[in-house]
């Protein structure tokens, strides 16, 4: 079914807030926006296709993907692929964008599976999120684009402790990253194949990026390439931010990052003009074992390099 104009309309105010908080938490992106402008591979951001924005949640009740996701399966996105990342206990679906529109990202939504964590970790958790009686999504007007910006960069509980997000940081990075960071955007994701040449292979992007200094995730290799070679991906490290936390105390922890994907032109099309290539013709969906490491971005591994 297609989305209505008037929901197309409330899903770019809500893309365009989410941007534009992200944009400026995370300097990386403007850098590397002005590189493409002084480089002349752009002439204007609005260029530049995201393929895919990317969100963290907590798997516990009231919240999670069950609530999340409810705020844009309303705007039309689809439900697709299921994928798990057992050593992370994280599970995770994508979501394609609505019909009848361009130039939409796709959406990668995780969630922590908070059960299969140690007792300890369990409980300072559920001392956050069980402040949440209620799925905040269903008292949500979804159709209020200002309503539902605010609600995705707002707290969804107490402000940590250092100690708390330290305890978690040492048995999982993510539940410590979402204890602090909540629905903040994790990252947006820059289409490479869409640039010109020099620039529209996953390769020839690293390249670039390396060469005007921008430190890069170097987990499974710098370039995460899936099994078929369909889909490339990279990413750069996470911003580090000076982060407030409870009783007046601050820490200095990872935000968020960017990343880039080059999805290869599909095998039964290999032989179709480059004029008339579409979307349609490339690798779609995500690759797990990519996304497993493009996760570490924010870990300290990283980070602390």
């Amino acid at each position: 079914m297609t989305t209505s104009p008037d929901k197309l309309q409330t899903l770019t105010a809500v893309l365009d807030g989410l941007m534009t908080r992200y944009r400026e938490r995370v300097p990386d992106v403007n850098g590397i926006i002005d590189a493409l402008l002084d480089d002349e591979v752009i002439d204007a951001a609005d260029e530049i296709e995201n393929d895919h924005i990317a969100f963290r949640t907590m798997g516990v009740p009231n919240l999670g993907l069950a609530s999340f996701e409810k705020i844009f399966l309303h705007y039309g996105y689809e439900k697709r692929d299921p994928y798990n990342f057992a050593e992370k206990k994280l599970s995770a679906y994508w979501y394609s964008p609505p019909q009848g529109s361009t130039n939409l990202p796709r959406i990668f939504a995780s969630e922590l599976r908070v059960n299969d964590l140690s007792e300890q970790a369990q409980r300072i958790i559920h001392n956050y999120t069980d402040q949440v009686t209620s799925d905040p999504v269903d008292a949500l007007d979804l159709d209020d684009a200002a309503a539902v910006d605010a609600f995705l960069h707002q707290p969804l509980w107490d402000m940590p402790t250092v100690d708390d997000y330290k305890a978690l940081l040492a048995e999982s990075e993510y539940a410590a990253w979402v204890i602090y960071n909540r629905y903040y955007l994790n990252h947006f994701t820059i289409s490479v194949h869409n640039l010109e040449p020099g620039f529209g292979t996953i390769e020839e992007f690293v390249s670039f990026l390396e060469a005007r200094g921008f430190r890069l995730n170097s987990s499974g290799g710098t370039i995460k390439i899936s099994p078929d070679g369909g889909l490339r991906q990279a990413s750069t490290v996470a911003q580090m931010i000076d982060a407030p936390f409870a009783n007046g105390q601050t820490l200095r922890i990872a935000g968020s990052y960017v990343e880039f994907a080059e999805r290869r032109v599909l095998p039964e099309f290999a032989d179709l003009p480059d004029s008339e290539i579409g979307p349609e013709h490339r690798r779609e969906g995500f690759e797990a074992a990519n996304a497993d490491k493009i996760f570490e971005s924010t870990f300290t591994t990283q980070t602390g390099k």
